[in-house]
């Protein structure tokens, strides 16, 4: 029914807090208790068919886990990604009251970051800069863009970016006009996109027609998809996701990422899932198809980027 795939992003897998509407259940948030749920999703994941998982040094300790798992089950058919550019400092203190990761995209930060991510080569297929941004400029340093492209030539990488916040337009827009040799340097965008952030749909599209990778994060908005008390303003919201829920049978998260499928037919969208159960509802997403009259007015659901990641940006670490 469609060439997109599900991977597995491991955001909340490998720190104890992360930017989100969790639940209100009670979990271990050890160490050890994260370390052995990774690895059980892991390979419940694998179990289930994925074969592609995207990592950062800034998850906490998600690339240690990967790693761990890839090197002890030493599947050969999966594909890693991972990012360079944001470090995690909350150092596992749980209700941290700082940021949890800094930004630096500096020629320094990549290459130490990347002397502990090339450890997943060869499987490691995707090398990205981490929320790229314009007032960074990263899309500008030629020192660390010359650095990618080496390492692209080198380990046959596709180099990428993330995106977030209202400017991913003009970042993408930025990144095309990156060449070396006469030869685009990203072949990978991973941008956020849902029924609430549509913003970047057209130029997605465009990119997916020049045969770019493209990944699909924050699928679910951070859970502001699924009914709360506190977004009473998404009322007609809620109540066409679970009508539509309802209708076939799935969660509000299958729901949200078949419009995403239906709606670009993206590469790749990225579960966020925390465990087994979340994983296996969200992959109900690829047993069905929205009818064409659903998926616009799913469409007609987006709220402006701007109250979009003002909203997000009031979002507690949890």
């Amino acid at each position: 029914m469609t060439t997109t795939k599900i991977g597995l992003g491991l955001a909340a897998l490998g720190r104890p807090d992360y930017i989100n509407i969790r639940s209100k259940d009670v979990i271990d948030k050890s160490v050890e208790a994260f370390k052995a749920n990774a690895i059980k999703v892991l390979d419940k994941s694998y179990q289930l068919g994925i074969r592609d998982f995207d990592v950062a040094p800034s998850y906490g300790l998600g690339e240690q886990f990967l790693n761990h798992w890839h090197t002890y089950r030493n599947h050969k058919d999966v594909n890693i990604s991972t990012k360079f550019g944001y470090t995690y400092v909350a150092n596992w203190d749980i209700g941290f009251s700082g940021k949890h990761e800094i930004k630096e995209h500096s020629l320094t930060k990549l290459n130490a970051q990347w002397q502990v991510s090339k450890a997943m080569l060869p499987n490691l297929k995707i090398y990205q800069i981490h929320s790229a941004t314009l007032d960074s400029g990263v899309l500008n340093n030629t020192a660390i863009l010359s650095r990618l492209n080496e390492l692209k030539q080198k380990h046959g990488l596709q180099i990428g970016l993330s995106s977030s916040g209202t400017a991913q337009l003009q970042i993408i827009e930025a990144a095309q006009k990156v060449h070396f040799d006469g030869v685009e340097l990203f072949d990978s965008y991973q941008v956020t996109f849902n029924i609430f952030e549509q913003s970047c749909s057209l130029i997605l599209s465009q990119l997916l027609d020049k045969g770019k990778t493209i990944i699909i994060k924050e699928a679910l908005a951070n859970g502001r998809l699924f009914r709360h008390s506190n977004l009473k303003h998404y009322e007609s919201t809620y109540n066409y996701l679970e009508l539509l829920s309802k209708k076939y049978s799935v969660g509000i998260d299958a729901i949200a990422i078949r419009f995403i499928i239906d709606s670009l037919q993206p590469t790749l969208v990225l579960s966020g899932a925390a465990n087994g159960v979340q994983l296996k509802d969200n992959l109900k997403s690829l047993k069905f198809k929205l009818h064409t009259t659903e998926l616009s007015l799913l469409k007609g659901l987006a709220i402006s980027p701007d109250n979009y990641w003002t909203e997000r940006g009031k979002l507690l670490w949890n």
